[in-house]
């Protein structure tokens, strides 16, 4: 029953962290010409950023304490590394889930 829990969460962290690459995109050199002519566009991809950045850590957490796993450290490894570290760690999070559901059958 856990791992059902923690798909939504798992799921949502992964839409998170693609939004959060989509903004920072923005801002690398194909399209900074582009994202620094319009402020709007500035203050929409910084903003998308930030939203994007704490929605994906507090779905880190959601997942990890559903899955019975440390949600501060699975939280503070996720922000020190990201976006590395949040790679690796919906991985890891995807592989525990698919141990338990392989346990239980």
């Amino acid at each position: 029953m856990q791992v059902a829990r923690a798909q939504q969460p798992i799921a949502a962290a992964a839409v998170t962290l693609v939004l959060w690459i989509a903004c920072v995109a923005s801002f690398l050199p194909p399209l900074v010409h582009h994202t620094t002519k319009s402020v709007l566009l500035m203050i929409a991809a910084g903003i998308g950023i930030t939203v994007c950045y704490v929605l994906h850590l507090v779905f880190v957490g959601i997942a990890a304490q559903r899955l019975d796993r440390s949600p501060v450290l699975w939280v503070v490894v996720s922000a020190c590394f990201m976006p590395i570290a949040s790679i690796i760690c919906l991985i890891i999070f995807e592989w525990f889930s698919e141990q338990e559901k392989q346990a239980t059958a």
